[in-house]
């Protein structure tokens, strides 16, 4: 008996260590993984829509509501209390067979840096509209770092349950604003009631769904003969057509059946699942995450139409088996340090894994989680095509691309030129160095970091906190690479640069959340930039004695305006023996020297920009050090913005407000008070107006509370950078004055 029972307890452990052998590996299956992003205008919904994809999934048991503050993934104190998501979060849930690994994003322009990063994680996005205000402008912004990445995309028009939204005009702005081509496989069904129903275009069935059972069931029914089935009959007949043009194994099916009733829907399916992978058109689908409608049908719809992790990122084919994995975000957890999330492209990483960074750093895996916002479960492994979280990289940052060694990592790139055919590359042990670099180029994820908006001086509470305050400020730029921490040699200040005034009071309140310093915030200044007036010429000579040495160097440098690039050798017959002469080592200190003498320019210690430095001769004494080089390149150009002048260039914010009609008057007069230039003023609606502005950045601080005052609370406004703008002697004298503390 004990025999047995021995035999019967090991049997059921082999068991279910075989059913959950099976289930990781089921789990890990690269086909069956799919990595997408959220994207979309502030306050179209994408929060509460992912919060209805876990609730179906099974991952949550209860719905959370961003008014009340209990969402999963807007899991920060700021993010609770302003109803707004500020840093982008992962969840991973299973979904009809399929592991989809969903990253929700923020959508104020203050917080773009985090859609950049986490874009370089997914394999596609589902962009969600406001379908009672179609594509807003931060919608054409998102859309256009998906056009970046090349990543195919669903749109869901959300909000279509209220009585002003305008599905028809939705499409419509798809079409004119985003230059994109959608196919509807859904539209609207609106009863006497005025509740949402759904029409299905390829089943020809109409959905509803149940709001006792917060709509997890939803019913499907067949459509009766009537003007809705032949209205969608010939809706569905168009997207065939549509598809037909596009798809080659489609259009041999209506060709051969000469019908396209004959076409069934799984052959639909197969065909707009190719086009959308192609990027050749946008699948369109509706619902109301808020009622609790058309969710499932949209993650339906990401299992079937969006691309799986196999399908994408065929560069990195090069690195077989071997591992490489993005590292597409960092965060901070109290408990657990800095956390790296991973995006896995090819192999496999284990706990207790060495990697290696592509910026040469060696580090050891101690745990990894499975992601859900803030919640973490430990797993051993996680193959390819999947998002892990990493505790324990210490000195990885965003854009790093990991490696099981370096020299994986080097034959990698060297299979990538040989399949490239590139003759000009040799692959052999020399040429080590300078295939690396191209290598890192290839297979670089580094994001463009914006330029700042606003900078501001923070100050600690008291001395004893200042080591403190500098520590936690590497965390939160280690985590938002769009925060620009500097050290101010003149003022002997930490100055915080940003994006926006909300993403400086975030990181304010953060500081005293997390990490309990009550820092003070300087007041906000402008980043302003400045370009040259005029070309100017300048020959310097130094000649010191340094530590008994002596240093002696004659430099000619000339200023000019040009974009094209910062720094040219100016080779006339006179100057082409002495720049040849220049060994590529020494060129490079001088050109380094040149260049940083552009990042503060004499006025108000703004970026100069538009200008270009030409060498034309440099002498150097014998023995002359590096450091001294560098200093005389860098003072000759001081010495040329200074005495040639430089003139102010200041942010220009593109704008768009809405207001109802009778506010319009009163917010153009106080536009213009602000050096607005007006665009445009079209109609929105029945009783409001959309006006698209360009306006100062100097001009606006604190312009949304003032619009709220002008329009009693009924108006609404976003924002974004639109570049940078000359100003007359006026106005740069008044910024002149502001940025000195004199007015």
């Amino acid at each position: 008996m004990l025999q047995y029972t021995l035999f019967s307890g090991s049997f059921r452990r082999s068991k279910l260590l075989l059913s959950y052998t099976a289930q990781v590996l089921c789990r890990c299956y690269s086909a069956d993984i799919r990595n997408i992003g959220i994207l979309a205008h502030i306050d179209a919904g994408k929060t509460t829509t992912t919060e209805r994809m876990l609730f179906y999934a099974g991952k949550t048991r209860a719905l959370g509501e961003v008014h009340r503050g209990n969402t999963v993934t807007d899991y920060l104190t700021q993010e609770r209390e302003r109803g707004i998501t500020i840093c982008s979060s992962a969840v991973t849930f299973a979904w009809n067979g399929k592991r989809i690994n969903l990253l929700d994003t923020p959508g104020h322009i203050d917080f773009t840096m985090e859609v950049e990063q986490s874009l370089h994680a997914v394999d596609g996005v589902i962009v969600v509209l406001d379908g009672t205000a179609g594509v807003e402008a931060q919608t054409v912004t998102v859309w256009t770092q998906a056009d970046k990445h090349n990543l195919p995309r669903l749109v869901f028009v959300n909000k279509m349950d209220r009585p002003d939204a305008n599905f028809d005009k939705c499409v419509d702005d798809l079409k004119s604003k985003l230059d994109a081509m959608p196919v509807c496989t859904q539209y609207p069904a609106k009863n006497d009631q005025g509740q949402l129903g759904i029409y299905d275009v390829i089943t020809l069935e109409k959905l509803s769904w149940q709001q006792k059972d917060f709509g997890r069931l939803y019913s499907k029914s067949k459509l009766k003969p009537c003007d809705a089935l032949r209205g969608l009959q010939e809706k569905r007949n168009e997207l065939i057509d549509q598809l037909s043009g596009l798809d080659d194994e489609l259009a041999d099916v209506v060709i051969s059946t000469e019908s396209f009733d004959q076409v069934s829907n799984e052959l639909i399916g197969q065909a707009l699942r190719r086009a959308t992978c192609q990027k050749k058109v946008v699948p369109v689908l509706l619902g109301s995450a808020y009622k609790n409608i058309g969710i499932q049908r949209l993650m339906d719809a990401v299992n079937d139409y969006l691309p799986t992790p196999e399908e994408r990122n065929q560069i990195y084919d090069c690195f077989g088996n071997e591992l490489a994995g993005k590292v597409f975000k960092i965060v901070h957890d109290k408990q657990r340090g800095a956390l790296t999330l991973v995006r896995l492209i090819r192999g496999e990483i284990k706990r207790g894994m060495r990697l290696t960074s592509s910026s040469g750093q060696a580090e050891v895996v101690s745990k990894i989680y499975e992601p859900l916002a803030d919640e973490y479960r430990e797993v051993s492994s996680v193959q390819a095509g999947d998002v892990a979280i990493c505790a324990g990289l210490r000195s990885t940052v965003t854009g790093d691309l990991l490696t099981s060694s370096h020299s994986s990592l080097r034959n990698a790139q060297k299979r990538l030129l040989k399949s490239r055919g590139d003759t000009s590359q040799k692959i052999n042990e020399d040429d080590d160095a300078e295939e690396l670099d191209v290598g890192q180029e290839m297979f670089s994820i580094e994001p463009q970091i914006p330029d700042a908006v606003y900078f501001c001086s923070i100050e600690p509470p008291s001395i004893s906190s200042q080591t403190a305050m500098e520590n936690a400020l590497k965390q939160l730029q280690r985590e938002d690479p769009s925060l620009r921490v500097s050290y101010d040699a003149v003022t002997g200040q930490t100055v915080l640069g940003g994006m926006g005034e909300l993403h400086m009071d975030i990181i304010k309140s953060r500081m005293l959340s997390e990490y309990k310093i009550d820092v003070d915030l300087g007041p906000l200044q402008i980043a302003y930039k400045e370009t040259i007036e005029s070309p100017a010429k300048y020959t310097l000579s130094l000649e010191k004695e340094i530590a008994g040495a002596k240093q002696n160097m004659s430099i000619t440098l000339e200023l000019i305006n040009d974009h094209t690039e910062l720094f040219s050798l100016y080779k006339s017959p006179e100057n082409l023996q002495n720049l040849n002469a220049m060994r590529p080592r020494i060129l490079q200190v001088v050109r380094k020297g040149a260049i940083s003498a552009l990042e503060r320019g004499p006025r108000v210690g703004g970026q100069v920009v538009d200008t270009q430095i030409r060498l034309h001769n440099v002498l150097i004494g014998r023995g002359t050090a590096d450091s001294f080089i560098m200093s005389t390149a860098a003072q000759c150009v001081q010495k040329l913005l200074s005495t040639s002048g430089t003139r102010l260039l200041e942010p220009i914010m593109a704008m768009q407000i809405v207001a109802p009609n009778e506010r319009i008057s009163g917010i153009m007069a106080d536009l213009s008070r602000r050096r607005a230039l007006i665009k445009d003023v079209l109609p929105k609606g029945d009783k409001n107006k959309l006006i698209f502005v360009n306006a100062p950045l100097a001009e606006l601080s604190g312009y949304s509370s003032a619009l709220r005052t002008i329009s009693s609370g009924t108006a609404s406004m976003t924002m974004q950078p639109c570049g940078f703008s000359k100003m007359n002697s006026i106005d740069e004298s008044l910024a002149i004055r502001r940025a000195q503390g004199l007015e």
